[in-house]
């Protein structure tokens, strides 16, 4: 069983920056799959960013190419999520998720784990 847990959520100004963790705990993160998802007021939860563990291939939805980085360190067993230039439609709770073996990286169905998420909130 894995446990997630977020946090680094928080109020920011527009153009500034934000990183999410996720921690977990139960398992070590070398055979997962990470992935950040969102949901906005009022809106369906989206895809945001994942990652194979290992780095070596990310994803990211088209809204946050070039400003958003996931990134892992397995030594903390931590996943993040480093937001910069961020803009007042980014305002959403960010989940992490975890997922083991084979799957697609944008579809939430294909994630096992998930963490009860932070609040990130953009400021115009």
């Amino acid at each position: 069983q894995v446990q997630l847990v977020e946090s680094g959520g928080g109020l920011v100004q527009a153009g500034g920056s934000l990183r999410p963790s996720c921690a977990a705990s139960g398992r070590t993160f070398s055979s997962y799959a990470m992935g950040w998802f969102r949901q906005a007021p009022g809106k369906e939860r989206e895809f945001v960013a994942a990652s194979s563990w290992s780095g070596g291939n990310t994803y990211y939805t088209d809204s946050v190419k070039g400003r958003f980085t996931i990134s892992g360190d397995s030594a903390k067993n931590t996943v993040y999520l480093q937001m910069n230039s961020l803009k007042p439609e980014d305002t959403a709770v960010y989940y992490c998720a975890a997922r083991v073996g084979d799957g697609n990286y944008y579809r939430q169905g294909d994630y096992d784990y998930w963490g009860q998420g932070t609040q990130v909130t953009v400021s115009s």
